[in-house]
């Protein structure tokens, strides 16, 4: 009996494991953050709603936003790494995102301009802790 529910315990880990966010399979890009106001976004315009409980959203740089398809997408996002000294990538740290917002034309401006998506604060510091102006990450789309 022991031996059953440890087997079937194993075959348990294995499936969450299967089924969890693989960060290698994930595509390369740069993220930056931006702080409030995060009012009037491009994809729901002041809808409060549209922002998660946790405050882990993002605005889409071009290279995802595609004419606006990229509103409400998920993402999961890794700081993978950092050129800025005194900074290091909360190692293993995946988060998952809402596309609310297109970087290009948010209220708020972006840290740094030209990066895949921009974050804001409480997702940029989630994986990569100091705030820099950008970090290299690996993202996925749920």
């Amino acid at each position: 009996m022991e031996l059953l529910k440890f087997r079937t315990f194993l075959l348990l880990c294995s499936l969450i494991l299967i089924a969890s966010p693989s960060p290698a399979s994930g595509d390369l890009g740069a993220t930056s953050y931006y702080g409030p106001p995060y009012f009037h976004t491009a994809c729901y315009g002041d809808d409060i709603s549209q922002f998660p409980p946790n405050m882990l959203f993002a605005a889409a740089g071009e290279e995802i936003w595609i004419n606006g398809m990229a509103c409400g997408r998920i993402y999961w996002v890794k700081c993978i790494s950092s050129n800025f000294p005194n900074t290091a990538c909360a190692q293993g740290q995946m988060i998952e995102v809402v596309i609310v917002d297109r970087a290009q034309t948010s209220v708020s401006r972006p840290a740094w301009s030209g990066t895949t998506m921009v974050l804001s604060v409480p997702a940029f510091t989630a994986i990569a802790g100091t705030p820099v102006p950008w970090v290299e990450i690996e993202y996925k789309q749920k």
